[in-house]
Parts: structure tokens; sequence; C-alpha cells
């Protein structure tokens, strides 16, 4: 049957089909959403019936802005809503493309005279919340009965998917009784079987708009497009008699829309959408795959013109990425696609069809997963480049416009201005790379306003280059223009968080503050992104959030990179304008007291955490650097590492390290800063005083008496402790070893240099290890010490330098790692 028989079957069949599954003056269409055969069935039904009401499932809250949708936007588009409370965040879309069976009752409805009206509650009511919490499809609130029906159909039609099955069944069936067999459909997946209470009070709501249409249409037929799912609960709350529906009421009035909370803030936009983004393969839960074939399905109105046009895209794109695609391949493809369609029974060739021809046809390796077509879920990882082109080419490349007259949400025209003033407004076009002088005013102005838009996630501008973290003295970026594509519909969503783009750009990093919790891989990020927006005083509150979740990270190895990054912008910041800012001194404060809350409590074995270390160090450079900013005092600070690096069950590397801070605290006792000479802390107040003054800490056991005793008791744990030890008093080392004899370097070379030789090739990587954490020039002068206390007259250099090929020595290092990893997965690592 051709297109246009086949476009006048439907609408000779549909118009009485529909009207046959009318309850009452009601007419209830079952769809399921983006079906081009639901979008033709719609269609049909309104030109049959010309109904007084047509009503669609869709958030109520936007009838007043109907006119918006009708303004003639380039499809595809999709209603954006968001709701934001002090303790829920919610954003949902609601796609719609040219064959969306939702568009085409509105616009078709519109066009005959009819009334129009959404009847869904609010997309940000709490109704959907367990919904969006499954992350799941529309079938979710009965998945076990749709999952039991879907299965027995599969397996009777000889089908692997549901997109499939629904192929066969409708969209590459005969048009002859199409609305019958959707009934049945929608009847056996969803039964009697009951809806969880998000669903339910949705029925409930969508029922009172329904009942309220059929009182006030006097007799004219109601035309009521859900989806699916919801028809047969519809159609139950309909049959049963209400109190308002009695004679001698008036029409009932029209169910209330619901505001949100006081307190909230929710509201709906348009958006521009892309067929990728409506493409199941993407991850779009509720939609269809390749939106793009079913575009080709809706204009040519005929399944096997379809196919044809499907098979040419998938061929062009593959030749366009230089994949070979011979003539004898699409003859083989062809063959196979109509043979797989006789074989299954389609009456033409369907989608999935035409997908394993041309599989069968071009791909000879071994596949690692399935077909993404051929199960219900998206395109895996490390799919065939072939699968992956096939997928792309199905889904198409459409990207929707919206009219100009269409209403934006105020940080659209914020950004635009923004924009416009730093010289910034047309990325696309520009071309150019924008460099940026951070210690200029003009620059750095831009250089926050880029940065804002990037922790908003709009596209335009990528930072190629610039400062990665607070102790990078780099003061200049580059950024590279990139594609504005998509950048409306991001400044749309974006417009949840402010009207302005420095409200939005705080309210963001707030939201991801929240969501990282005490995980403080993010944190350090967003201290430094904070830094790098520039959010002024909206960033108070945001800092003093991260002061409150530092003070309960449970492991103190991630938490040293928090407190180095806001020691560090306290210190030395002169381009940011955060030095000596208080609240970054709140999060050092309450960084310094967590790591040494969480040191004192660890216990394990063997190993070097490096990550535990540098956090130690952290707090060492605070203690030296920052007094006046701390509640923990030297003394007591002092007191802490006294008793782990005495405590037996502490690891070696801890017990070293927290002897290295007693050395590094007494050296500071006894220099300068016990006088308040040449530091760079804050104004002293009493509490600094008092600890440069009577909370001094008692002088540091003698490290060399601690070298020894270690190697006489357990000397396989000697590296681990002098890497603990170097990592925290490396510069007190170092001078000892500077200053000549009797250096702490010396003990350790007397008592290696004693050690029986099992026990030195035991413990020579931890040994190396160690000596690691000092530079190369300071390496080189201990080699220099080393090779004068023998005597011997040589180049401490070429002694430290290594003719073992590099290549080697990187393969032993990942070596080394791998290994490390794999005895932490199984829990035979050090303990941290």
């Amino acid at each position: 049957m051709g297109a246009e028989a086949r476009a006048e079957a439907e609408a000779a069949t549909v118009g009485a089909e529909a009207a046959a599954t009318a309850d009452g003056s009601v007419v209830l269409i079952g769809v399921r959403h983006h079906s081009p055969a639901c979008g033709r069935l719609v269609a049909a039904a309104i030109a049959s019936l010309r109904p007084a009401y047509v009503l669609v499932e869709g958030p109520a809250d936007m009838n007043e802005r109907l006119p918006e949708l009708l303004l003639g936007h380039r499809l595809p588009i999709a209603v954006f809503s968001h709701y934001r409370d002090e303790s829920r965040t919610a954003t949902s879309w609601t796609p719609l493309c040219d064959y969306s069976p939702e568009w085409i009752a509105l616009r078709d409805g519109h066009a005959a005279g009819a009334e129009v009206r959404f009847i869904d509650l609010p997309a940000w009511h709490p109704a959907f919340a367990e919904r969006a919490e499954r992350n799941s499809n529309r079938y979710a609130d009965a998945e076990a009965r749709y999952a039991e029906a879907t299965r027995r159909l599969c397996a009777h039609f000889a089908v692997d998917s549901v997109d499939a099955l629904w192929d066969g069944l409708f969209e590459a069936a005969e048009p002859t009784g199409l609305a019958a067999r959707l009934e049945a459909y929608f009847d056996l997946v969803r039964g009697d079987a009951a809806a969880d209470p998000g669903d339910r009070a949705r029925e409930e709501y969508m029922a009172s708009w329904v009942r309220a249409a059929r009182d006030r249409a006097g007799g004219r037929p109601v035309l009521v497009v859900t989806g699916g799912f919801h028809r047969p609960a519809l159609r139950s709350a309909l049959a049963q008699k209400q109190e308002h529906e009695q004679e001698g009421d008036g029409p009932a009035d029209w169910p209330q829309v619901p505001g949100p909370p006081d307190g909230a803030l929710a509201g709906s936009f348009l958006v521009p959408y892309t067929f990728r983004q409506l493409d199941a393969f993407s991850g779009y839960q509720s939609g269809m795959p390749s939106p793009g074939y079913y575009q080709l399905l809706w204009e040519k109105g005929d399944p096997q013109a379809a196919a044809d046009g499907l098979l040419r895209a998938v061929t062009r794109r593959l030749r366009d990425r230089r994949v070979p695609v011979s003539t004898a391949d699409l003859i083989a493809a062809r063959g196979l696609t109509q043979g797989l369609a006789q074989l299954r029974g389609n009456h033409r060739e369907t989608r999935v069809d035409v997908l394993d021809g041309l599989a069968g046809a071009l791909i000879s390796d071994d596949l690692d997963s399935p077909l993404p077509w051929s199960a219900d879920g998206g395109l895996r990882a490390g799919s065939h480049p072939v699968v992956v082109e096939m997928v792309a080419a199905c889904s198409g490349d459409a990207e929707g416009v919206l009219h100009p007259d269409t209403p934006m949400p105020p940080l659209v025209h914020d950004v635009a201005a923004r924009l416009a003033g730093l010289g910034l407004a047309d990325p696309g076009q520009a071309g150019a790379p924008v460099a940026l002088d951070l210690t200029a005013a003009a620059d750095l102005a831009r250089s926050r306003l880029l940065h804002r838009l990037r922790v908003l996630g709009i596209p335009g501008f990528t930072r190629v280059s610039g400062p990665a973290d607070s102790a990078d003295p780099v003061f200049a970026e580059r950024w590279e223009p990139g594609s504005t594509s998509g950048r409306e519909s991001a400044l749309v969503e974006a417009g949840v968080y402010g009207a302005r783009l420095d409200e939005a750009a705080s309210v963001a990093l707030a939201e991801r503050l929240h969501a990282a919790g005490t995980d403080v891989g993010p944190l350090a990020e967003l201290l430094f992104d904070t830094v790098l927006c520039g959010v002024g005083a909206l960033s108070e509150e945001l800092l003093r959030g991260l002061a409150h979740q530092v003070a309960h990270v449970p492991e103190v190895a991630p938490l040293g990179e928090v407190l180095a990054s806001a020691l560090g912008l306290w210190r030395h910041d002169r381009i940011f304008g955060v030095a000596r800012d208080g609240l970054l001194g709140l999060v050092v404060d309450g960084a310094v007291q967590r790591v040494f809350w969480l040191t004192e409590g660890v216990h394990g074995g063997p190993g070097v955490d490096r990550g535990r270390l540098r956090a130690l160090a952290a707090a060492r450079d605070a203690l030296l650097h920052a007094p006046g900013l701390l509640s923990l005092t030297r003394q007591d600070a002092a007191a802490a590492a006294a008793r782990i690096s005495r405590d037996p069950r502490a690891p070696a590397d801890l017990r070293g390290a927290a002897f290295g801070l007693r050395w590094a605290l007494d050296a500071a006792t006894e220099g300068p800063a016990a006088t308040g000479a040449a530091t760079d802390e804050a104004p002293a107040d009493d509490r600094a005083t008092a600890t440069a003054t009577d909370e001094t800490p008692a002088p540091a056991d003698d490290p060399a008496a601690a070298v020894r005793a270690l190697t006489s008791s357990a000397p396989d744990t000697l590296g681990d402790w002098l890497a603990g030890l170097f990592a925290l008093a490396r510069e007190e080392v170092a001078r000892g070893t500077a200053a000549g004899g009797g250096s702490l370097v010396d003990v350790v070379d007397g008592v290696v240099s004693a050690m029986a030789d099992v026990d030195f090739l035991a413990g020579l990587p931890a040994l190396r290890q160690a000596f690691a954490f000092f530079p190369p020039r300071e390496r080189e002068r201990i080699a220099e010490h080393l090779l004068e206390r023998r005597g011997i007259k040589a180049s401490a250099r070429s002694l430290l330098r290594t003719t073992a090929d590099p290549l080697l020595l990187a393969r032993a290092a990942d070596l080394e790692e791998n290994v490390a990893r794999t005895l932490d997965r199984y829990g035979l690592g050090p303990r941290r």
C-alpha cells in the first residue's frame, strides 16, 4: 500500500475506531510517547470527531502559556520544568517532536477550534518524585506486570526487545484495527494493577479534568490523549458515578492547578531540544529509539520508504566517516533485510530488520556486547565502531529552534548583556582564542564571567590553560571558542538557579557542595571553582558550608587537598582577592582540627600513604604560618604528634610523620616565629601570643636515637618511618646535613651500612621511596655529604643518575602501582 492510500485508509478507519472507544462523550486514546502510529491516530480522531475539548497529558501549569507552544517553533522542543526548596531540587523535560501524539493533539486540536488543555499535575509536584528517583520508564509503577506481559509478547512474536515488538504490532502494521490493538495492548500491560501513590494522584487529577470537560461539552466529544498506561485507570474512574455529576448540578469547575509551597521556586520554560537528547539509546527513558528513523516514517507515511531512507542514511554516515561500504555490501544487506522481514512475519521491513541486515553484512568481528536494538537499554561503552555510527545515523541530527518571541528567563538576557559588555558576545564567529592576563582587572572580570558559564555548563568557551589550583603560580588563562549549539537551552535550564549570572553560579556551586556531602574529592575542586568564579558576597554561605563539611570528613588523606588549597589561597593569593579571607580561615581551622582527630586513631601495618602525609604537611604549614586562624595551639598539636609517634599500633610512616611534625614545630619555636618576626600570619591576637610563648611545645625526642631504636626492633619499617619524617621535616633534615657531622643522614648511613644483606634488600624499596621526598638538588647535596664521609672523590650527580632504560623504569613503577592496587582491593594493603 502506498503512502497516500495508507493515509486514506487510516483516515477512514481510525475515526470510527476512536469513536467506538468512547465512554459516553469521552474518547480516550492511550498512546506511546513519540510514536508516529499514535500520532496519526490522534490526528485522524480530531479530524473525524471535531471535539469540543482536547485534553492532553502534560503539566497543567502551562495552560496559560499554551500560545507560546504554538508560536511556530522548529521542533523538537521541550517544556523544561524546575523546582527548588530547602529540601528538594527537581528538574524535568517534556519533549515534543513533529510526530509526538501530544504535539499533534495540541496543534490539530487548536486548528480544529477545540479548547485544548494540559491535564496532568505540574512536573515539580511530589507525585513525580518517586518516578524521578527510580529513573525508570513510564511503566515502572507496575513494573512486574509490564515486564511479564512484554516478555510473553516478545516470546510469542519471536522478537528480542519491546521496541521491535512495538514496531511489528503498530508502526509497520496495517492501519486497520490500530485503535483496537492499542487498547488491547495497554489493557494487557496495565490491566487492573494498582499504580504507585504518585501515579494514582496523577490519574485522579487527570480524571477530574476529564469530568469537568465532559460536563461542559454539551454532548460534543471530548478527546483525551494520555500515555497508554493511564488509559485503563481513567476509563475506570470515568465509569464510576460521581456526586457532582448528578442532575441539577451546574457545570463542574476546572480543577485547581496546584501552586508551589511557600518559599519554593518553581516554573516552566520552553527550550530547544535535539534528536540526540530524545533518543532512547542516549538515555531518554520515556521515548523511542532512533528518532531520525521515526521522523522518516512520519514524513513518508510508509514503512518501506522509511526503511529505504534509513538504509541510505546509515550508508551515507559510514562512508562520510571512511568506513568502507561497497555496493556488494549493500546488496547483501538488502537481501538480509528482506529475508529477515519475511522470516519474522513482518508485512514491511522494520527498523530492526534494516539494522540487523546492515550489521550482518558489514560486521565480521565478534561483538563484545549485544546489538543495542536487540535488547532494552542504551548504547554500551566499547560497542563496535560500525554499530556506534549506525545508532548515530538512526538518531538523526535535528535541532530545535524556538520562535524569537518565546519568553526567556532573565538569566538569558543577563548573560547576553554581560558577554556583549566584555566583548565576548559571539564566540562561534569570533574564532580567535581569548588570552587573559589575570593581573589586569578587565581580564580578571572576563575570566570570572567565563568560569561562571563553565560551572553552569554553558557551551561556547573551553578553558585550555590557566592556574590548576591555589598553589599554581600561573597568572594567565587561555580560552578556546567553540560551538554554541545548545547554549540557549543550557541558559534556560540554568535560569533555575537565579536571574543573574553571579547568583546562578553561586547557587549551582552550593548545590554541588550539598551533593558532595563529606566526599572530599569534589570539595577541593569546588573551593577553587568558587574562587575562580569570584562570586563575592554570595560565596559566604558557600564557604561556611564548606567549613562545616570538612569538619565531618571521614578520611584524612583527601582532606589534605582541601586544607592545602584553602591555606594556599589564604596565604599567597594576589589575584582573586581572597588572601587573608576570614571565611577561608574557617575552612583552614576546621580542616586542621579534623586532620589531627583522624590521624590519632589510625592503626595499620607497613606501607606509605602519601595522601595522609600530605594532609599532615598541610596541617604543619597552617600551624607554622597561620596560627592566628587556629583553635588548635602548637602545644596541643605537638602533644598529639607525640602520642602518635609513640603509638606502636600506628603505621610506621605516620609515626615518622608525627615525629617530623614535632621537630618542625620545635624548629619554628626556636626561630623568628617565636618572636613574631618575618611571618605571613594574620595580626596576632591573644591566642596567637600564647601559642608563641607560654604554650611553646616541648622539644622533640632525639631523632638519631629514634632511628637506632627502630632499626634494632623493626628494621623493615625504617624506610616507611623515614618517609613520614622526611615528608614533615625535610628542611630540618637537610639543614642538619648541610651543617656537617652528626646529622641524621649520618645516623641513617651508619645503621643501613650495618644491616644484614637480607634486611637491606627487604628495606631498600621503602628507603628509596623515603629519599624521593627530597628534591633533586637536595638529594645531590646528601650524596656529596655521603661521598665526603667515605673519603671518596666522585661526582654526586653521576651517582644519582641511572643507566637503566627510562621505559623500563616506567614499567616497573606501573607494576608497583598495580600491585599496590591489587593488595588494596583484597584488603592486604596498609590500613588507612
